[in-house]
């Protein structure tokens, strides 16, 4: 049994010629760990770099149009929120891996290449982090959606003999982490989370947890979605969840009256997170610090959240208290804001439950009214917003904010930035399955 001050030390042989070892020594009382921001990367509808996310978010960019990777007649649903002009060759990614891999996979690693650089993270021999400490927790709410489609087809139509000896090792949604870990002799823990639209908020936060308790020095982690395919159209259109507005500037509408829907989206969002005496040691720039995670669940309906926020505001208040958060605090919430009937209300709700009085001062937004909604690289881009809120102290607005909801009545920040230096800033998903997670993180 574990016990206070007790060293533990194990031996572990790899064959006849090689030997690690591994020791932990921890104390109860001094278990947990700070733990930092030290690079971000993206892929998104509104860029593929940090700088270039961050500037049209605060310009009010619009990333949805109309759908051009795929044929959309006999779609009920002809918009969504495309990444556009990426080219794997940007990011070090050979043809062959770009050509065989899913797209999900292909937009994580490109996503993670852009954060490590920034964080100048190596595991490599000589390199500056233990490969055995490097962890990746990258998370995917449908997987290789493309090539599940493809495969079956041909299994369907042309025989089993056809289906690509690739089609597995492709399409498992834990598969954007191996890649990742593969590129970055990341040897450490690895999972892959899938909670729905939660699943990068959730990823961050087991990831900030595992470095906090001390199993690992640095984590790359967040989400990455490519389900903008007929399928996965018609799957949420059928279910009533997307919007079905012609204007794709006015499709996306978080926290407005005129609300019909969600726009779905693609793309991949990964941070670096790293214990913060590691990331002091070899003279790292920091963004932010992770301080809080709450992880709940409605359990209430598989697609509809909770309507009276209990569930959702118990996860938000979980990750405020573990941040230590007070009423002296600038609080930024970047919220889900899908724009959907039941979320905007519900999530509004949570605030006002989890922050009472509180919820009047924080400046909120949702910048899904620019990206639409990614899906499981949703939260993790979103956390990116947050960090970079805080980094340089204004808030991004909820583009399209011109008639406010009434039932929605707090600070949504409609349509233009505002600059007020948050000290503290938490992101929030709710996913299908009544999966709820938030983030939060501290000005350095």
């Amino acid at each position: 049994m574990w016990q206070k001050n007790k060293n533990i030390c194990i031996f572990v042989r790899f064959g006849a010629e090689a030997a690690a070892l591994f020791s932990v020594t921890e104390t109860w009382n001094n278990m947990d760990k700070r733990v930092v921001v030290t690079g971000m990367g993206i892929i998104s509808p509104v860029g593929n770099n940090i700088e270039t996310y961050w500037q049209n978010l605060l310009d009010g960019v619009c990333g949805i149009d109309f759908l051009t990777s795929i044929k959309t007649d006999d779609l009920p649903v002809k918009i969504g929120g495309e990444v556009k002009d990426f080219n794997p060759a940007d990011y070090e990614i050979e043809t062959p891996f770009a050509r065989k891999q899913d797209r999900f996979s292909v937009f994580a690693v490109a996503a993670a290449w852009q954060a490590m650089r920034q964080s100048g993270l190596d595991a490599s021999e000589g390199g500056n982090v233990d490969p055995f400490r490097l962890g990746v927790y990258v998370g995917s709410g449908t997987g290789g959606f493309t090539t599940m489609v493809r495969e079956t087809g041909k299994c369907l139509n042309e025989g089993p003999k056809w289906v690509s000896p690739l089609f597995i090792p492709t399409m498992i949604s834990n598969m954007a982490a191996g890649n990742i870990a593969i590129r970055h002799n990341a040897c450490g823990p690895c999972l892959p989370v899938v909670t729905a639209c939660a699943t990068s908020t959730h990823a961050i936060g087991e990831a900030y947890r595992a470095i906090k308790h001390g199993y690992a020095d640095a984590i790359i982690t967040g989400g990455t979605e490519a389900a903008l395919i007929p399928l996965g159209i018609a799957g949420f259109a059928n279910a009533k969840a997307l919007s079905r507005s012609e204007d794709p500037l006015r499709a996306s509408l978080p926290f407005n009256k005129n609300r019909g829907g969600f726009v779905m989206a693609e793309g991949a969002a990964v941070l670096i997170l790293e214990e913060y005496e590691h990331a002091m040691q070899r003279g790292a720039d920091m963004f932010a610090e992770v301080c809080g995670y709450g992880n709940t669940c409605d359990a209430h309906h598989v697609t509809a959240p909770r309507p009276d926020g209990k569930t959702q505001a118990a996860a938000i208040r979980q990750a405020l208290d573990e941040a230590g958060y007070t009423s002296d605090d600038v609080l930024y919430i970047n919220a889900h804001g899908t724009g959907t009937a039941l979320n905007d209300v519900a999530e509004t709700a949570a605030f006002k439950l989890a922050l009472g009085d509180d919820a009047y001062r924080a400046h909120i937004s949702s910048t899904k009214g620019s990206t639409g909604h990614m899906l499981g690289a949703a939260g993790a881009a979103e956390a990116v917003a947050a960090v970079m809120a805080l980094h340089n102290g204004v808030v991004p607005p909820t583009r399209g904010l011109d008639e406010i909801e009434p039932e929605c009545d707090l600070d949504y920040t409609p349509n233009t930035p505002v600059k007020c230096d948050p000290t503290i800033a938490i992101s929030d998903s709710l996913g299908f399955g009544g999966h709820n997670g938030c983030i939060a993180f501290r000005k350095l």
